[in-house]
């Protein structure tokens, strides 16, 4: 289970503040749990973990193995925003840091992913990469309209089809999309994909644990057994209201830093590489819950001890806008040992006899005080090490403080109105059939 540590801003704020927060944050917990608030249609994912069926486990490795019989050793995993930075973060956090390199993981599939931009760069560069392997595609979109993942399948779509023949890419294509209806879900009925369903009370961002994650974590040849295990464990410990829930002292931290003292950003901080894209997954899901109603903490991340060379200057001496939340990793799973050097040329023989996760944890550490000192609050949360057990947990852990958190802002957690805006212009820009009246307002204020 995940441990937190609020030690870090005690220095900042007032006992007698945060235990008002937490009793704020344990009437948001009750909201959660009675399934009674705004957006409670999209509470599905609360359950994923103990709900999920092995049958879909096994669905989901058949469609590996198939592959795999084809030899096909690149997957093109096709979504935006939820529909792919679950499954990207858990494939990047078990993935060994130069799989690509070994000659030893060159039997393994490969999972690339696209559809999450519009650079024709990009896009061209995928299939320069497509063009040289043996490929499959999941696609995933609830409507299959999505700009940014249609025009990417519809290009993979067109490669397979012609390299393969229109009958063998379809057996290479997978779509994750509606039960029922959707511009996906009609064309995998007439060309006979292999699907799986998007769950309709379960929103993009809390999609990981449904198919939308499972499928690409299990073709990337991941255990994801475990990471519904760890999850598991999360969804039965925070579903016990009480002020030692690590959920709702996160959000009743989060919330206090926010509301009395204007800590309006929150910056993740990781000090492992495998946990980059965690950051990523971790600011769509506070990003989209929260922001809202000109309300909000903006979340940002950093990867350390990398940004202490760049970033870090400002976090400790810029705007004091911001705290940090610290996902720390207990143990290391390998183990490298500093030597000792005749010369000392570098003047770390002091350090000779010493892991390398040891420098790290003192940096950590170091890093710590120095930021506490700077006036930058700090929250930890701990976990045993990075494996599929423990990475389940920290899923369903941020989920459902997300949803506490949000509620205890004031705000829906599972809608995202904003989101509409930009693709509102993006259409009358392109002259998309039905935005003509937008097109020629935007065309005019641009002088056009």
């Amino acid at each position: 289970m995940i441990k937190i540590n609020l030690e870090g801003c005690s220095s900042f704020v007032k006992d007698a503040e945060y235990q008002e927060s937490v009793k704020q944050a344990l009437e948001a917990f009750d909201v959660l749990a009675s399934e009674q608030g705004a957006g409670n249609d999209f509470l599905g994912w609360k359950t994923l973990p103990t709900d999920t069926p092995e049958s879909l486990i096994a669905d989901c490795e058949a469609v590996r193995d198939s592959w795999k019989a084809k030899g096909v050793d690149l997957v093109v995993t096709i979504g935006i925003g939820g529909s792919y930075l679950g499954a990207r973060c858990a494939i990047e956090a078990l993935s060994h840091n130069f799989a690509k390199q070994l000659k030893s993981a060159k039997d393994s599939v490969e999972v690339v992913f696209a559809g999450n931009n519009l650079s024709e760069d990009y896009i061209c560069e995928l299939m320069d990469l497509v063009a040289e392997r043996n490929a499959a595609c999941i696609v995933i979109s609830k409507s299959g309209t999505t700009t940014e993942p249609a025009v990417a399948f519809r290009i993979v779509k067109q490669y397979l089809e012609q390299t393969y023949g229109r009958e063998e890419a379809a057996e290479r294509i997978v779509a994750i999309t509606d039960a029922k209806k959707g511009a996906l879900k009609t064309l995998s009925t007439q060309e006979g994909y292999k699907t799986f369903v998007v769950p309709d009370n379960v929103g993009g961002r809390f999609s990981v644990l449904t198919p939308v994650g499972i499928l690409p974590i299990v073709v990337a040849g991941f255990d994801v057994r475990a990471i519904l295990a760890g999850a598991a464990e999360a969804q039965k410990n925070l579903a016990v209201k009480s002020e030692q829930n690590p959920a709702v002292q996160y959000a009743a931290m989060r919330n206090l830093l926010y509301s009395k003292y204007g800590k309006n950003v929150e910056v993740l901080v990781n000090y492992n590489p495998k946990f980059m894209f965690l950051g990523e997954w971790w600011k769509q899901l506070y990003g989209e819950s929260e922001g809202k109603d000109l309300k909000g903490i903006f979340p940002a991340s950093v990867n350390n001890t990398t940004d202490l060379h760049s970033v870090g200057q400002f976090i400790q001496d810029g705007t004091r806008c911001m705290f940090e939340t610290i996902v720390n990793v207990e143990k290391a799973q390998r183990s490298s040992i500093i030597g000792e050097d005749p010369q000392n040329l570098d003047c770390l023989n002091y350090l000779a006899g010493q892991h390398v996760e040891h420098c790290n944890a003192m940096a950590q550490l170091g890093t710590k005080l120095a930021h506490i000192d700077g006036g930058v609050p700090q929250i930890e949360l701990s976990i045993e090490k990075i494996d599929e057990f423990n990475l389940g947990n920290v899923f369903y852990f941020f989920e459902f403080a997300c949803g506490v958190s949000a509620y205890q802002l004031g705000v829906n957690p599972f809608n995202q109105p904003g989101v509409e805006a930009y693709k509102k212009n993006m259409f009358a820009l392109l002259n998309k059939p039905g935005f003509e009246e937008q097109s020629a307002a935007i065309r005019k204020r641009l002088g056009e």
